[in-house]
């Protein structure tokens, strides 16, 4: 009796995961930031799309892009008191500001603030608290450009701040891995697609080709598409994800045969998983010069988080299989599974 109620708390789990009101695929909030350093001085411009922001900083994006006013004043304002930049220890003075000339057929705006140092800036410290207005889940994913080299950083709650030295090239990837950790806690549709792969998986060395499988399959992909290499339409990875959550909530109860190879079904619809992996890192459109270590970086905090989801599964499930309840229960999740994944599919392909 003891193992189902703890598999009855599993399913309970997975069902408020489902229910939640975060968004697939994001990570949290984010913006894209560009850091120039120039001897004494730099120029640090963060770009914003009213997706990435609460909606009542959303309307005030739409209102700076109309022209200068109040709502680019409070944005400006934002970045010189949020963002501190330290040169050997000095802080640097934040200059008033200015707003790049909106793209006509986009929604981002970027604003561009000027630092002045006083000093050749040899040992940069950023520091980022954005999160203060913007919300506890956005990041800023951002390139330093300086002497020659490009470093990277995402900065986040847990990574406010980063050190670039100008002598030394470095990559902040901790701040990846962080990033890839809650992309995948969040992302609670890969992790329904994963966990109603596992309830059905057969024993230890199947559920084992399970989750190799996937990972393989989202790593290789994950990587073309936020190297640019291979790209598809966003509405279409995310509605074969949806898809591929019922499919596999449809075979959990009608294709009781096809589970002996379901590492299979788990690798065809991993490669689609790792696109809408990929989206965080892409459409903020990081460079390809210098992302590898931070790809890399975010990868592992993906299987971090995909390890951490799994090791907690297993053991439900294996007590599960020890009782009368495993038909019943598989029964009801895989039907209350196929319900979301098909209104998921419905709603991202539709709508």
């Amino acid at each position: 009796m003891r193992a189902t109620v703890l598999a009855l708390s599993g399913l309970a789990l997975v069902t408020a995961a489902a229910t939640s009101p975060a968004s697939a695929h994001t990570g949290g909030r984010n913006g894209y930031a560009a850091l120039a350093v120039d001897g004494p001085g730099a120029r640090y411009a963060l770009t914003l799309w009213p997706a990435s922001v609460p909606p009542e900083v959303a309307e005030t994006l739409r209102l700076a892009r109309t022209g200068p006013g109040p709502a680019r004043d409070q944005l400006l304002g934002w970045i010189r008191h949020k963002i501190t930049l330290a040169a050997q220890g000095r802080r640097c003075e934040p200059g008033p500001g200015s707003v790049a000339d909106p793209a006509a057929p986009a929604e981002s705006l970027t604003l561009v603030v000027d630092y002045a140092c006083g000093v050749e800036i040899r040992d940069l410290v950023i520091r980022d608290d954005l999160f203060d207005v913007l919300g506890a889940d956005y990041h800023t994913l951002a390139r330093i450009d300086a002497a020659g080299t490009t470093n990277q950083f995402a900065f986040g709650t847990e990574s406010r701040e980063t050190r670039v030295r100008l002598d030394e090239r470095r990559r902040g990837t901790g701040g990846f891995v962080w990033l890839g950790i809650e992309h995948i806690l969040t992302g609670w549709d890969h992790l329904l697609f994963l966990l109603v792969l596992l309830l059905r998986g057969g024993g230890w060395l199947s559920l084992l080709r399970i989750v190799t499988a996937f990972t393989l399959a989202h790593s290789a992909t994950l990587a073309l598409a936020a190297l640019d290499v291979v790209t598809l339409p966003d509405r279409l990875i995310e509605s074969v994800i949806a898809l591929s959550i019922a499919l596999v909530a449809g075979e959990n109860l009608l294709f009781r045969s096809l589970v002996a190879r379901r590492w299979l079904v788990s690798f065809c619809f991993g490669l689609v998983h790792g696109f809408g992996f990929s989206s965080v890192l892409r459409e903020v459109g990081l460079p390809t010069q210098g992302l590898v270590l931070s790809l890399l970086g975010f990868n592992v905090g993906v299987e971090l988080g995909q390890a951490l989801v799994v090791a907690l599964a297993l053991p439900a499930l294996a007590l599960l299989r020890r009782t009368r309840w495993e038909t019943r229960v598989v029964r009801i999740a895989s039907l209350a599974t196929l319900l979301i994944g098909s209104i998921l599919f419905v709603e991202r392909a539709l709508f």
